[in-house]
């Protein structure tokens, strides 16, 4: 077991990495632009089905409630079945039910089609995360996972330009813009033929000729692209990777939920918790309602989506500095740097009004929270162990998602009451509350390999984990006490 990790962490950036990065990728990006393009959605079917403001923010909520529920559910999945199949069964949810909201004939409808549609982007977006961390080497895990991060930004500017576009030619334009939402089903076949199961996963079931297989087919590939051998196993990355540890046998949804908060995980866990609560908050509640807030404030629909993209952009060289800066400053600074960042650029919004002021704090705003989730998306899932991996990712990740189901109601509710200038200094206090959060609380995983960071702990279903004896004799589970 040991040799095939240590095999996987002295493989160069290279093909096998891109391909899987374009994979997950491409999975990321249409995800993002299904959840986006509900905030270009909303005014016109507002108009269109004379929705009250309750109404309106129950299906600005309605693809967050689903995503809670497939995150969630697709982190204990994919811990117990296998990353691949899960990922597989979420495109396939996702897609068909985007295609059904097309054709909605009233809100209902529509609510129920996007609360499915949900279910497959939240478990995609938790999956895939997770999945392709596990690929990484420890020196560029940082940089690997930010830049698929990244992907999302990619489909938030695809539904700015849906929204400026392809909405407003006629009534039905929202509908037409879910069609095109809905052409990634076409990636299973894809997927089918080309994903690998993550040898990490495998060999933590027991299933080590598998894992062989996968990772003789990464080092096939990365010595076909880069024209040499590579480099021979380093005996630190060998120690550092090794295990003695028996198989874990497959825990149970309810096991891997109570093994998230076992001494020496628990803190990790309450402050992922609420840095996704924090963040989600306030970034559904920014984007789900932009463009509605600035129609609200006297821009024509026309003038506000064309805002919206400029916006929109500013996520692109979020993500990626971010990325960037992953395995330069570690994680956890660079979510502190950046929640800051974006604490000071909602705060300077809700003194600009709705002017065109509004266009460059926006845009320093979502710079700096899409930066955030470039470095969350690959912090949450290196500091579990490989048997809960998946788990902590999707529970963290759906936890947050009460934030984002919370946001366009409360927006929606208050704003009457607050106004735009409220609006923004609620999401600068929550965005400065999670920076001191990280910053008291975070973990440091720079240049770690994932066993060194779990503490090469391996769980096993025939633990008692309600023992806490048993995990007190555990040095691996306490090691961050």
């Amino acid at each position: 077991m040991s040799d095939l990790l240590a095999r996987m962490e002295r493989v160069p950036f290279s093909r096998p990495h891109h391909r899987l990065l374009a994979m997950g990728g491409l999975g990321l990006a249409f995800d993002g632009l299904d959840v986006a393009i509900l905030a270009f959605v909303l005014p016109a079917i507002k108009e269109q089905w004379h929705l009250t403001g309750f109404q309106a923010g129950l299906i600005g909520s309605s693809t967050l409630i689903g995503y809670l529920f497939g995150a969630v559910s697709a982190g204990m999945l994919g811990d117990r079945f296998g990353r691949r199949k899960v990922m597989m069964w979420a495109l396939g949810i996702y897609g068909l039910a985007t295609l059904l909201a097309a054709f909605s004939p009233t809100w209902q409808f529509f609510f129920i089609a996007r609360l499915i549609a949900g279910i497959g982007t939240g478990a995609e977006s938790s999956i895939i995360p997770a999945f392709l961390s596990e690929f990484a080497p420890g020196r560029l895990r940082g940089r690997f996972v930010g830049a698929l991060a990244g992907f999302f930004s990619f489909g938030y500017v695809g539904a700015a330009l849906l929204g400026r576009f392809i909405i407003p030619i006629s009534e039905d334009g929202w509908r037409i813009a879910h069609l095109i939402c809905a052409v990634p089903l076409v990636m299973l076949l894809w997927w089918r033929r080309s994903v690998p199961e993550s040898p990490r996963y495998l060999l933590s079931v027991g299933k080590v000729d598998e894992a062989r297989l996968v990772v003789e087919d990464i080092e096939r590939r990365a010595v076909k692209h880069l024209g040499h051998e590579l480099p021979p196993v380093a005996p630190s990355t060998v120690a550092e990777t090794s295990t003695n540890a028996p198989v874990a046998q497959r825990l149970t949804a309810l096991q891997g939920l109570k093994a998230l908060w076992r001494p020496g995980l628990a803190h990790r866990t309450s402050t992922l918790w609420m840095l996704w609560l924090v963040i989600t908050f306030a970034f559904y509640g920014f984007f789900t309602f932009i463009p509605t807030l600035l129609v609200a404030g006297g821009l024509t629909i026309t003038k506000s989506f064309s805002y919206s993209i400029v916006i929109y952009l500013a996520q692109i060289p979020g993500y990626y500095s971010a990325a960037y800066l992953n395995d330069k400053l570690d994680r956890k600074w660079t979510i502190a740097i950046y929640l800051t960042g974006g604490a000071m650029a909602a705060d300077m919004m809700s003194q600009s009004g709705v002017s065109a002021q509004v266009m460059l704090w926006g845009a320093l705003l979502s710079f700096f929270m899409n930066g955030v989730y470039s470095s969350i998306y690959a912090y949450t899932p290196e500091v579990y162990p490989t048997e809960i991996r998946a788990s902590g990712m999707g529970v963290a990740s759906g936890f947050g998602r009460i934030g984002g189901i919370s946001a366009p109601l409360i927006i929606g509710a208050t704003y009457p009451i607050i106004g735009f200038t409220g609006v923004f200094l609620m999401t600068a206090g929550a965005l400065l509350f999670g920076g001191l959060a990280i910053t008291i609380f975070g973990t440091s995983t720079k240049g770690r390999t994932l066993e060194d960071i779990a503490g090469s702990v391996h769980l096993t279903s025939k633990d008692s984990l309600s023992d806490d004896e048993k995990v007190d004799r555990d040095p691996a589970l306490t090691a961050d006490r």
